[in-house]
């Protein structure tokens, strides 16, 4: 199982060379909370962090 990093750009969490959601390549190992987000429009968790979309997200990159 490859190891899991967040993009920096959008805070998405993935395994891979680039993330799924930005195509960006700037990732980091170092993360500060995660939230899985399973309805975007009722989570208002997702609202305050400005996550519009399904999925494993980190709260904070470094």
């Amino acid at each position: 199982m490859a190891k899991q990093k967040a993009c920096k750009i959008c805070n998405k969490i993935y395994e891979g060379d680039k993330c799924p959601k930005c195509d960006s390549k700037e990732s980091t190992d170092s993360i500060k909370g995660r939230i899985i987000v399973l309805d975007p429009k009722k989570s208002e968790l997702a609202e305050k962090i400005n996550i519009k979309d399904k999925g494993n997200f980190a709260i904070k990159t470094r």
